[in-house]
């Protein structure tokens, strides 16, 4: 190094006289109870409604069960639906040529 280069070297020399900085210090820690356990429990069984039987209109037909089954007796006796009536022959099938 030449005489020049040692002359332009500097020395900094400082002295801090200000606020000194802060101290951090963590609070002291706070403790909470733990939670309570949880439980486990089974469910509950399940609650069966016994069935309802409703005498009356069920939309735009009246139903009691009686009149249910004397229509049934009436048309085996009058030739209603599925019966052929008092003198149906079920052997007949329409053939009356004897």
């Amino acid at each position: 190094m030449t005489l020049s280069g040692a002359a332009m070297a500097g020395v900094s020399v400082g002295i801090n006289l200000g606020v000194p900085a802060p101290v951090y210090v963590a609070p002291a820690p706070v403790y909470a109870p733990p939670p309570p356990p949880v439980v486990y429990a089974p469910p509950p069984p399940p609650v069966y409604a016994q069935p309802a039987i409703v005498i009356g209109w069920h939309g735009d037909q009246y139903w009691d069960g009686h009149r249910y089954w004397n229509r049934d007796e009436w048309n085996h006796g009058h030739g209603g639906h599925g019966y052929g009536g008092r003198d149906y022959d079920h052997h007949d099938h329409g053939h009356h040529d004897h």
